[in-house]
C-alpha cells in the first residue's frame, strides 16, 4: 500500500463533510446515552439504532477518518485475510497486525470453552463465513477448498449477471457456528445494490452500493476500521465487477463508547474534518478479488490529525 500525501485545500471543504455524521454520533452518545455493563467489564455509554450513516464512495473516495490517524495498513491487510477465508490471527501477527492477538490468546481462548484450539485459531470467523459458509469447522490450518458457500464470489457473480437481484448479500452471522467462534460477529451482513445507468446514458457505467449492518459498534476503535473496510471492499468488488464504486450506508445496532474512551474521544470532537483522501489501483488489470496484495493500494491525499490512543476492550 502505498500512501501519497498532497495540498489538502479544496473547495468543497465548505460543504458538509461525511466525518461529520461520526463525530455528531459521538456527540450524542455521550450526551444522552445509557450507562451499561458489558461482556468485557469496561462499561459502556450506548444509544440503540441510531440513523445511518452514509458515506460517499464516488470519484475514488475513501473514507478513512481523518480527525485521528487510522491504522490504514492494519485495515487492508485484515481485510485481505478476511477475503482470503482466514481465521489465523498469527498470521496478522506476523505483520505487525495485532489487533486480533487479544481474542487469539490462550487465556482468552479458553474462557470461551475453546482449550482445544492452538492459539491464534480464532475458529469460523468472518473469513470463513464469507467463503466457505455451511462447511463444517475443523480448525485454522485444514484446507476448505469447495467445501461450504463461498458468498464472496456469489455475489460478485449476481453483480455482473444479474444486477437488480435483491439478494447479493454476504452474511458473516451462522448461529449455528457462533460457538465456536472466538468473538462472535460484530458487522455480521451487508447488501450490495447496482445502480443502473439511465437509457439515455448507456454508455455510463452501473454504480455499485454497499448497505452494512452491525450488531455492536465501538464507536472510538472499532467504527473507523469499519467504515474504511467496508468501503475498500465495496471498491475492490467494483473494480473487478466493472461497476463504480458510488456509496456506502452503515446501520447500528448498539451504538457504544467505552467509558475508558471518553477522554480520548472528547479530545477527537475538538477537531475539524479534512478533505478525505481517494483510493488508485497500482495494477489496474486485476480480475479476481483474490488477486489483491497490499502493495495495489495506492491512498493519495491523506493528511489526517494526529493519531489518539485507546485500549481495545477484550
Amino acid at each position: 500500500m502505498t500512501v501519497i500525501v498532497k495540498d489538502a485545500s479544496k473547495d468543497h471543504q465548505a460543504l458538509p463533510h461525511d466525518e461529520d455524521q461520526y463525530l455528531q454520533l459521538i456527540r450524542r452518545v455521550l450526551d444522552t446515552g445509557d450507562v451499561r455493563p458489558d461482556r468485557t467489564g469496561t462499561g459502556t455509554i450506548s444509544l440503540f439504532a441510531p440513523p445511518s450513516l452514509r458515506f460517499s464512495l464516488a470519484d475514488s473516495t475513501l473514507p478513512l477518518l481523518t480527525t485521528k490517524r487510522t491504522f490504514t495498513r492494519g485495515i487492508i491487510e485484515e481485510l485481505l485475510w478476511f477475503i482470503h477465508g482466514s481465521t489465523d490471527s498469527t498470521l496478522l501477527t506476523k505483520k505487525g497486525v495485532k489487533i486480533w492477538d487479544g481474542n487469539g490468546s490462550r487465556a482468552f481462548l479458553d474462557s470461551r470453552g475453546l482449550q482445544h484450539r492452538r492459539e491464534g485459531d480464532l475458529g469460523p470467523v468472518y473469513g470463513f463465513q464469507w467463503r466457505h459458509f455451511g462447511a463444517e469447522y475443523v480448525d485454522c490450518d485444514k484446507d476448505y477448498t469447495g467445501e461450504g458457500v463461498d458468498q464472496v464470489r456469489e455475489c460478485i457473480k449476481k453483480i455482473k449477471e444479474d444486477p437488480t437481484d435483491r439478494r447479493i448479500i454476504l452474511s458473516a452471522w451462522n448461529p449455528k457456528d457462533i460457538p465456536q467462534m472466538a468473538l462472535p460477529p460484530c458487522h455480521m451482513i451487508c447488501q450490495f445494490y447496482v445502480h443502473l445507468p439511465p437509457a439515455s446514458s448507456p454508455e455510463s457505467k452501473p454504480k455499485l452500493s454497499c448497505l452494512m449492518y452491525q450488531r455492536s459498534a465501538d464507536l472510538g476503535l472499532g467504527i473507523p476500521f469499519n467504515i474504511a473496510s467496508y468501503a475498500l471492499l465495496t471498491h475492490m468488488i467494483a473494480h473487478v465487477t466493472g461497476t463504480d464504486a458510488h456509496e456506502l450506508i452503515i446501520q447500528l445496532g448498539d451504538a457504544h463508547v467505552y467509558r475508558d474512551h471518553v477522554d480520548a474521544l472528547e479530545e477527537q470532537l475538538k477537531r475539524e474534518p479534512r478533505p478525505f483522501p481517494t483510493l488508485r489501483w497500482a495494477r489496474e488489470d486485476i480480475l479476481d478479488i483474490e488477486e489483491f496484495v497490499y502493495d495495489d493500494f495506492v491512498v493519495e491525499g491523506y493528511q489526517p490529525h494526529a493519531a489518539i490512543s485507546m485500549k481495545m476492550s477484550v
